[in-house]
């Protein structure tokens, strides 16, 4: 059963229902049961308290962006990446936070500089225990969608949105590994080091090789991770 939050009145019935859909469906992990994840319109409009159509016209929405696919004669199905479609979402947003982080190293003021180094302030100067994965999970995604606004360029905001919908479940179940907490802490605040002395090239390049470590990672780890489901090394 899905977690859907009602709908806000002043939307149109179609953009509420996308919205309430995709909150929920990026916040469910589809990667948790063997079995895949099938959608019902009919229990959905229910749920959303609106007709078929406008929860039809949402899911065509949400398989455009990937998030679902309809599959003929028997409906609609949370898309699960497979491990090569989730380590090249991985790449890309490596890429494009990587250029996000110059730019920042360049444009972001010193508070909001600050303001990332803020996020892992509770955790002190130790890496943050098992006990914490799920705050220290919070604050992970915190910065990476922080560090992306903080380049100043829309286009890369409108860039990462869903790439970072499609990669957070990923993340969250990566950094619950002892191994990735601590080396995930320390690469975190070598970025913010770099942005703090204005040095574009460190920024950059630190930046990219954090994404590109966790891409080695999942890649390493891809089965493990996700649960020894179908992850295929091919695409869907």
């Amino acid at each position: 059963m899905l977690d859907i939050e009602p709908m806000k009145p002043e939307l149109t019935f179609k953009k509420r229902a996308y919205t309430a859909l995709k909150k929920a469906i990026t916040a469910m992990d589809p990667y948790g049961t063997p079995e895949p994840v099938w959608l019902d319109e009919r229990q959905l409009s229910e749920q959303l308290g609106v007709s078929r159509t406008p929860v039809r016209e949402a899911i065509a929405m949400l398989e455009h962006e990937g998030f679902v696919r309809s599959v003929p004669r028997r409906g609609i199905v949370v898309v699960r990446k497979s491990l090569r479609e989730i380590v090249e979402a991985i790449e890309a947003w490596a890429a494009l936070e990587s250029m996000a982080a110059r730019l920042a190293a360049h444009h972001a003021s010193m508070a909001d500089i600050k303001g990332l180094r803020t996020l892992f302030e509770s955790f002190g100067d130790q890496h943050p225990p098992s006990s914490f994965v799920s705050e220290y999970s919070a604050a992970n995604i915190a910065f990476h969608q922080r560090l992306i606004e903080l380049g100043g360029s829309e286009l890369l905001v409108d860039l990462t949105a869903n790439l970072l919908l499609h990669v957070r479940g990923i993340r969250q179940l990566s950094i619950g590994k002892t191994e990735r907490i601590a080396r995930s802490f320390d690469e975190h605040l070598g970025i913010i080091d770099a942005l703090e002395r204005r040095d574009a090239d460190l920024a950059e390049r630190l930046s990219k090789e954090h994404t590109l470590g966790l891409a080695a990672y999942v890649e390493k780890h891809g089965k493990e991770l996700l649960g020894g489901g179908p992850v295929r090394p091919g695409r869907n």
